[in-house]
C-alpha cells in the first residue's frame, strides 16, 4: 500500500511554470506505475502524464512538450515540471499510483490517488 501527498501548487501568470511533486509516506514509489491527472471545476478529471515502474513515459497531447514528469526513487517522490502555463491549466492535480507496471493515462487503472495541489494560472 502507498499514501501519496502532492506539492508545488500555486498561482502563475500564463507562461509561467511550476514543480508539481507527489512524495510517499507510506510505501516506495519505485515498485509502482505512477500518473498525474487534473481537474478543472465543472470538468472530468483527465490523464495528462504517467511514469511506469520501468521509467517508460507518457502525455496527454494537451499538454506534450509543456509538461515533463520524472521520477527520483532515492527521495521517494514523483515529479511535475509543468512549463508555458496557460489558463486552461488551472484545475486540482492529483498524482495517482498502481503497483506493478502499467502505461495508461486512463483513471481506472490507478488505486491510490493523493489529495490534490491546486494549480491556478491568470492571463
Amino acid at each position: 500500500q502507498v499514501q501519496l501527498v502532492e506539492s508545488g501548487g500555486g498561482s502563475v501568470q500564463a507562461g509561467g511554470s511550476l514543480r508539481l511533486s507527489c512524495a510517499a509516506s507510506e510505501g516506495t514509489l519505485s515498485r509502482y506505475s505512477i500518473a498525474w491527472f487534473r481537474q478543472a471545476p465543472g470538468k472530468e478529471r483527465e490523464g495528462v502524464a504517467f511514469t511506469d515502474n520501468f521509467g517508460g513515459t507518457g502525455y496527454a497531447d494537451s499538454v506534450r512538450g509543456r509538461f515533463t514528469i520524472s521520477r527520483d526513487n532515492s527521495k521517494n517522490e514523483v515529479y511535475l515540471q509543468v512549463n508555458n502555463l496557460k489558463p486552461e491549466d488551472t484545475a486540482m492535480y492529483y498524482c495517482a499510483a498502481r503497483a506493478g507496471y502499467i502505461a495508461s493515462l486512463a483513471e481506472f487503472q490507478y488505486n491510490y490517488w493523493g489529495q490534490g495541489t491546486q494549480v491556478t494560472v491568470s492571463s
